[in-house]
């Protein structure tokens, strides 16, 4: 195969911001690239923060928004199942590309992200899953390019690798700078992130009634030496592998040798 050569034959494209969202037509560049069929199911609207959520107490509806291209009235997770099982149900994707994420998502931020939470929910489905985010530090000057020039390399020379056969997806973050200014791609653990909680802001609306609005916040946690967040901070593609187990095995020991 030749380094242009596609690498895949067929590939379905899903995000959480939204079948408009700049990231996903990125997305379809980056594609576009690396696979001779690219079909596209997206949320409707913006479904960032909606994890793995999948709508089991309200119908979903499709609009086509051209051949191949189809938004769904739900979640990323519900974007998936209607790809996989729906759409493509007798000629499934190779792999399921979820993004590209208007901004990072680094450490326990993940199992909020809906970009993420895509990508789980095609490898819960058994096809492989990867997301995509891309860093800024200028909310009105996305670095897209980052992604859009680095990304079909980086998917060429992780495919292949056994990490989907394990039972794992990956969650890659391009950093915010131009693609000529980035390090080479890193192998990352997940790490803390920035996420530093949540809180309500309260105020009152034109007809005086009580409103409630979710803020996340955000610090500067000291992750270790192989951390994404690290390897973003340092302009590196960060690569990390995900699955659903999250058994805190020290606890587990502990509380073994505790109650015997």
């Amino acid at each position: 195969m030749t380094a242009d050569a596609p690498l895949f034959d067929r590939v379905l494209l899903t995000n959480d911001d939204g079948i408009e969202a700049p990231g996903l037509a990125v997305l379809e560049e980056i594609a576009a690239q690396i696979a001779r069929e690219v079909w596209v199911c997206a949320p409707a609207h913006d479904q960032s923060g909606t994890s793995h959520a999948l709508s089991l107490h309200a119908p979903l509806r499709l609009a086509r928004f051209g051949e191949r291209r189809f938004s769904v009235s739900g979640t990323p997770g519900d974007s998936v199942v209607m790809g996989l099982r729906h759409l493509l149900r007798d000629t499934p994707p190779d792999v399921v590309l979820s993004g590209v994420n208007r901004g990072q998502n680094l450490g326990r931020e993940t199992v909020f992200s809906g970009t993420v939470g895509a990508a789980m929910t095609a490898l819960l489905l058994g096809v492989p899953g990867i997301a995509l985010s891309q860093a800024f530090t200028d909310r009105t000057n996305i670095p897209w390019d980052s992604a859009r020039h680095l990304a079909p390399g980086v998917i060429r020379r992780i495919w292949g690798q056994g990490w989907h056969e394990a039972e794992a997806c990956l969650n890659i973050n391009f950093p915010p700078c131009r693609p000529e200014e980035a390090g080479p791609m890193v192998l990352t653990r997940q790490g803390h992130g920035v996420l530093g909680g949540a809180e309500v802001v309260t105020g009152r609306d034109p007809r005086n009634m009580d409103y409630h609005w979710l803020q996340l916040t955000r610090g500067a946690p000291e992750d270790g030496p192989e951390s994404e967040t690290l390897a973003i901070r340092s302009r590196r593609i960060a690569v990390t592998p995900l699955s659903f187990e999250r058994t805190n095995i020290a606890v587990l020991e502990a509380m073994r040798k505790a109650l015997g």
